[in-house]
């Protein structure tokens, strides 16, 4: 707003810039200040005329405002009185009139600034009246409604007011914004003052209204439940003295399973202290449903209940024989544990305890899992099973507090409860897939459970007592071990599951697996024979691995098109013949015998260990004119790569035993590769390989095509023990091989390869490179 200043109405003020809200005229009030700035201005004012100009701010965030940040219509005022307190200065001021503001005159202490009164418009009119008088009646209903104001202020607004004095009280009681306040100080038209404050009551009476209207349905709600909970008191005081009472009986009822659960004694404390609690909680409080969530929980966990070891020791050793072929050390175990467990019970011995943990190590499909299903079934005991792949939160394991919503127990609790039994074969699916994030490492709390000198306590986070896994048979499942954490592989007895042979995948496929494809898909037992030449056909050239799962894919896929064949009403095969199969399964993927035809330089067949077993690879050496030096390739990794440096610094030591010039180095680049460059490779195994490769290369003595070999390397020509040997004896048998190169320190090992994979190779047992010459080159 832009005013032309008179001359005869200008004065020199102090100024008290205000922060928020807006000082009117006609209004007395009690102002608190504390910038230093305006208690300077304040006591200056004071001591003088007591006049002073109320000027507010456009920011009230600005500490030291100039003309800028000041709007420049303002309210002159009087101090009546001064009041100090520690921190802050009161005055009781009273508004004058309005003022425009020209110029700061001064900004050092305290802000002074020239002035000029701005005189009202004023008309004298019946419409004033009646506005008037609207205005009053308003103020009225606001207070009717639940307006805030001081009795003083009422009194004054109620008496005998001019229309000005009424509309300048009345805006500087309204709850609104600074900026609509101060459009209405620079509203110099009474009767345009009045029309605006009188629209901005009416806003403020809908306001109190609405919140009025809020309230008392809140306040009719608050009484129903008031009286509801009264009436329920008093209903329960009823029921109680008649021995009615829904909830005396349900009370009654948990006391019962209490007593029933045959807890411990301190868990039994521990519940009933959780009833009396209960007992004293009004129906409606929301830990109620807590509380019989906790004590159902208690109550249903089997703690005396337990599967009873009845079964003979040899009809377990015929169950686990009808389950699984083969895996006969894994069946031995297990027949040990039963047997250990009948002594204890005869000898009464109190500690029932089982002392391992058993882990199931081996490639996928080779029966682990349905392993622990048999195991449980030769023992007379329930199963449970959980899955631990991806797991990556420890409350999955220890489960969560009771302070939070939808606490729960961890799964080992759950499993236990819902199986009913405290003594069940308990299987942890894929342990060596568990993971560890932000929400902590469920391995850790794996190591409580799966030790059998500290499960006999094992503390969940939901239940707060402990509870005895002793009893259980923990079963653990893996397909490497090099990704379990070693405090918690220490805990466990690990049993290797080797890749079957094919003898073994042979009697799987006809006692178990093609019969359960028939009736999986829909094929009477006897309407669909398989010869055992195609079943040899299926094992060798269309899998290549060390489970059968890929051998079941493939009959089912024989199954699925003969039932196909059926349905659409054409006639079936009789039996499945070995040159029949290209019909069902396509053309052979794998070839039976190595890909080598015959005796090649520089080409060695090597064995390696893998996840899914053992498997052979070729190791190739290619000489090319150059500056001596060497190539690794095929995604080797360091052990592998230094296993072939070592293999050549073997060579230029023993370069006049083999025949070469001193120098033969230097100008020659030397290139080594392992094929399936993709898959990548490592271990110190392949060294015997490589160094057979390099001298069959550099000699131009052929590598005899049936010999493989595995074997770490040293610069003397010493021969190594290495691991895996079952495995890659296994995977030479399978490819056709007749002659395996072994560590001499090996020979040991040769116990646990199949009697008939033995019987069709033959071992040569080397502890230097010089013994593997004479068999694995050709003169």
């Amino acid at each position: 707003m832009k005013l032309t200043l008179s001359s005869e109405k200008q004065k020199i003020l102090p100024i008290a810039p205000i922060r928020k809200g807006v000082i009117f005229p006609h209004i007395e009030t009690v102002l608190t200040f504390g910038r230093p700035q305006s208690v300077a201005a304040v006591e200056a004012a004071f001591q003088n005329d007591r006049l002073i100009c109320f000027f507010s701010q456009k920011n009230f965030q600005v500490q030291n405002p100039g003309q800028g940040e000041l709007y420049q219509m303002g309210t002159l005022g009087r101090i009546e009185r001064l009041l100090r307190t520690e921190n802050d200065l009161h005055a009781w001021v009273k508004g004058l009139s309005r003022v425009a503001l020209g110029s700061i005159q001064a900004n050092q202490a305290f802000l002074v600034g020239q002035v000029v009164e701005v005189p009202e418009i004023l008309e004298s009119s019946d419409e004033m009246t009646a506005l008037t008088a609207n205005l009053v009646k308003r103020f009225q209903q606001a207070i009717s409604a639940g307006k805030a104001v001081d009795v003083m202020t009422v009194m004054r607004l109620l008496g005998e007011s001019t229309p000005a004095e009424l509309a300048d009280q009345i805006a500087y009681i309204l709850e609104v914004k600074t900026a609509e306040k101060q459009a209405l100080l620079e509203t110099l038209p009474v009767k345009d003052r009045l029309l605006q404050v009188t629209r901005l009551l009416d806003r403020e009476i809908k306001v109190l209204e609405l919140e009025r209207t809020i309230a008392s349905k809140t306040q009719l709600k608050f009484d129903r439940n008031m009286r509801e909970a009264m009436l329920r008191e008093r209903k329960k005081a009823i029921e109680e003295e008649l021995g009615e009472g829904d909830e005396g009986n349900e009370i009654k009822e948990l006391q019962e399973k209490i007593k029933k659960a045959q807890m411990p004694k301190s868990v039994a404390q521990k519940a009933q202290k959780e009833l009396k609690r209960l007992q004293t909680l009004n129906p409606a409080h929301p830990e109620v449903s807590y509380i019989r969530t906790y004590l159902d929980w208690l109550t249903d966990l089997p703690w005396s209940k337990a599967t009873p070891n009845n079964i003979p020791i040899k009809k377990a050793a015929r169950v686990l024989n009808e389950d699984h072929y083969g895996l006969d050390k894994v069946k031995e175990r297990v027949v040990e544990y039963l047997a250990v467990m009948k002594l204890k019970e005869k000898s009464r011995t109190k500690d029932v305890r089982d002392s391992t943990i058993l882990c199931f190590s081996g490639p996928p499909g080779v029966g682990k899992t349905s392993l622990g299903k048999s195991i449980a079934r030769a023992l007379g005991r329930k199963f449970v099973r959980i899955s631990l792949g991806g797991i990556r939160d420890e409350a999955e394991i220890r489960g969560h507090r009771r302070t939070y919503v939808g606490a729960m127990p961890g799964r080992i609790i759950q499993s236990i409860k819902n199986i009913g039994s405290n003594n069940p074969v308990f299987m942890l699916d894929e342990i060596d897939k568990v993971g560890a994030d932000f929400r902590g490492d469920p391995s850790a709390a794996l190591l409580e459970a799966l030790d059998p000198e500290q499960n006999n306590e094992f503390s969940d986070h939901y239940l707060e007592v402990p509870f005895d896994l002793s009893k259980v048979m923990f079963i653990t499942t893996a397909n490497v071990l090099y990704t379990i954490p070693p405090a918690l592989r220490d805990r466990m007895e690990i049993i290797p599951f080797p890749g079957y042979t094919e003898d073994e995948k042979f009697a799987i496929a006809k006692k178990f697996l093609w019969q359960k494809q028939l009736v999986a898909n829909g094929l009477p037992k006897n309407q669909l024979k398989i010869s055992d030449a195609a079943l040899h056909e299926v094992i060798q050239r269309y899998t290549r691995e060390a489970g059968v799962r890929e051998l079941e894919r493939n009959l089912a896929t024989i199954c699925r098109k003969v039932a196909r064949k059926i349905a659409e009403k054409e006639k079936p095969p009789v039996g499945i013949s070995r040159q029949g199969l290209a019909k069902y399964l396509g053309p052979r993927k794998f070839s039976r015998t190595l890909a080598e035809k015959g005796d090649e330089v520089g080409i060695v067949t090597g064995l390696a260990y893998t996840q899914a077993g053992g498997d052979i690879l070729f190791i190739e050496v290619a000489l090319m004119p150059g500056k001596g030096q060497l190539f690794l390739t095929g995604k080797l990794g360091e052990v592998m790569k230094e296993s072939g440096k070592a293999a050549l610094s073997y060579v230029r030591s023993h370069w006049q035993q083999l025949g070469l010039k001193q120098d033969f180095y230097k100008s020659l680049d030397i290139h080594i590769h392992v094929p399936e460059g993709a898959i990548p490779k490592d271990g110190p195994s392949a060294g015997v390989a490589i160094a057979m490769a390099l001298i069959s290369a550099l000699t131009k003595r052929p590598a005899r095509k049936q010999v493989g070999m595995t074997g770490e390397v040293t610069l003397r020509g010493r021969v190594l023990e290495i691991g895996g040997v079952k495995e890659k004896v296994i995977a030479a048998h399978r490819a056709g091989l007749k002659t395996v190169i072994l560590p001499k320190d090996n020979k040991k090992d040769l116990v646990d390869v199949p009697a008939k994979v033995k019987k069709d190779i033959k071992f040569i047992f080397a502890s230097q490179l010089d013994e593997v010459l004479k068999v694995a080159l050709a003169k």
